[in-house]
């Protein structure tokens, strides 16, 4: 350790990151979003135009900066707004990466409140008290809070497993980033964060064994953070 820097726990800015940095990409808005519909793989609509418009931004600045050539995976989702702005930002990241496409990956799975409106998901199941019942599904045949949580802990730690010391993209959903916060924060698996995690924003967590870091959150910059 250099004198100039102070102990451990006091320290603001940690060294260089050497784990496995998996960078989450949030998607550009959807129609799902616009039109306040649960978009399960019925009602995901893909992107809307301010959805393109977001994602080619972010490529525009991924292609400026390169900040991300060191990456050797990139994941999606399997719904359509993942897989779109993975293609879009497609340019600013290594040439040779071909997006795998992961269900794991998803927004929670919604069941039979798929394409519904969230006004209709309330009127026909009562729309779950996930702070009191965190195991409650969200509608039959969908997932529970915590069972959303238990999803994203196990293919985070299976691709970090798969990546040691690495870079990898992930192109997610807002809620997959909230579980990956929780991850970060050793949360209880039940807490709800509540966060606002902008479209095609990144965020980039350092996993070095039982050692978690936040290296950045909610990255809408227009240059790059490193």
């Amino acid at each position: 350790m250099s004198s100039a820097q102070p102990p451990e726990g006091f320290r603001t800015r940690g060294g260089a990151a050497t784990g496995t940095r998996v960078v989450f990409i949030r998607h550009g808005e959807a129609y799902c979003n616009a039109l306040g519909v649960v978009g399960g793989p019925l009602g995901c609509g893909g992107l809307t135009e301010l959805g393109q418009a977001q994602a080619r931004a972010l490529r525009d600045r991924l292609v400026r900066s390169r900040e991300f050539d060191d990456a050797v995976a990139i994941y999606t989702s399997v719904l359509p707004r993942a897989k779109q702005t993975a293609a879009i930002i497609s340019p600013g990241l290594p040439g040779h990466l071909v997006a795998h496409e992961d269900c794991e990956l998803c927004e929670l799975h919604p069941g039979e409140a798929d394409g519904l409106t969230w006004q209709e998901v309330v009127a026909r199941f009562g729309g779950p008290d996930w702070d009191h019942a965190p195991r409650e599904p969200l509608a039959p045949g969908g997932e529970s809070w915590l069972g959303f949580y238990e999803r994203c802990e196990r293919v985070i730690a299976e691709i970090v497993a798969r990546h040691p010391g690495q870079r990898v993209i992930l192109v997610v959903h807002g809620g997959v980033i909230e579980q990956a916060m929780k991850i970060v924060a050793r949360n209880e698996p039940s807490a709800r964060l509540r966060l606002l995690t902008e479209n095609c924003s990144m965020t980039e967590v350092e996993f070095d064994g039982e050692r978690r870091r936040l290296l950045r959150y909610n990255d809408l910059a227009p240059l790059s953070a490193e």
